[in-house]
């Protein structure tokens, strides 16, 4: 990966990145969810019906086999409500295939051989829990979301998810109930096997992620006044240390309909790959990413605030 300037940024504008060697690439297969969470930057919900098609489906695999990639992040929106899900997991399955799972999803009708399937094919599931209480999730993802989490978290358990030595990985993705940095990544991972424990539930590890400015969280922040307060507070954390491990150094996003992006922030965002005009993925299948320009903006600093933060969770 290559050398990055460790800078102090200033308070007007982002420094400016450039791209390392290529090693994930993150698919949204559409932002249908059966879900609606206050702090999702996708505004994915039940009534969304943008989805990727079997032919789109078909091009991404050639892509990710083209680039040589080792892992591959599917992502919503809920992933397995589409039904390209299943086939692509199956072509890649070679691979490190990452599943954004919600938990509720393995209750939903048509879903009842999610959880096998997942663990038949050794998918790393990572998975929405932003607190171990039930107050506090169902207040941030919904009335009965807790319980029915719980429920597919034992689902995953019994088919090895979690356990030492399973070969299936079951993480936890924490975010904060509003307006304030995630607290000390270990710290809180005691505290979730502490309180989960008594629900009889396991789990690999707590990645902890920084809500970010954007879409639905950045509406509830305009609404209550707190935008600028917020924004302020990412960059007031700034810390420099974090620019190498950003994940936009090693990740491209590919949208719904095959569109390419720097990371899922800038595809909700509009912010094409490098800043540049709108790419498709027929335009970069054999491009080489190293040394590029990275598309940035205010919002990320809310991936260099204080421990950072990205798909993989804190970066120091």
């Amino acid at each position: 990966m290559s050398a990055v300037a460790i800078e102090r940024a200033p308070a007007d504008h982002f420094p400016a990145l450039t791209r390392g060697r290529l090693t994930t690439v993150q698919v949204n297969l559409g932002y249908r969810c059966n879900q609606a969470c206050n702090h999702c930057h996708v505004e994915a919900g039940p009534a969304r019906t943008e989805m990727m098609t079997a032919a789109t489906a078909d091009l991404v695999r050639s892509f990710i086999r083209v680039q040589g990639v080792a892992t591959v992040d599917l992502t919503g929106g809920a992933p397995e409500l589409n039904p390209v899900f299943r086939d692509l997991v199956e072509n890649l399955g070679d691979l490190h295939v990452i599943d954004r799972c919600n938990l509720t999803v393995l209750g939903e009708p048509g879903q009842e051989d999610l959880a096998e399937f997942l663990a038949r094919h050794r998918v790393h599931v990572i998975a929405s829990l932003p607190c171990y209480s039930l107050a506090n999730v169902d207040a941030q993802r919904g009335s009965g979301v807790f319980e029915r989490s719980l429920a597919g978290i034992r689902r995953l358990n019994a088919l090895g998810y979690g356990l030492p030595d399973s070969g299936r990985v079951l993480d936890f993705v924490y975010n904060p109930g509003g307006a304030f940095l995630p607290p000390d990544s270990r710290r809180l991972e005691d505290d979730y096997r502490r309180e989960l424990g008594r629900f009889d539930v396991r789990f690999n590890r707590l990645l902890t992620l920084t809500n970010m400015p954007i879409k639905r969280f950045r509406h509830t922040l305009e609404r209550d006044g707190r935008l600028q307060a917020y924004q302020d507070l990412l960059k007031q954390a700034f810390e420099p240390a974090n620019l190498a491990h950003v994940m936009c150094r090693s990740l491209v996003s590919i949208d719904w309909q095959g569109y390419v992006y720097d990371c899922d922030f800038n595809q909700m965002l509009g912010l094409p790959a490098g800043g540049a005009a709108r790419v498709h993925l027929m335009q970069v299948m054999a491009h080489d990413f190293a040394a590029r320009p990275i598309a940035v903006g205010e919002h990320c600093f809310g991936c260099t605030a204080g421990r950072g933060s990205s798909c993989g969770g804190a970066l120091t």
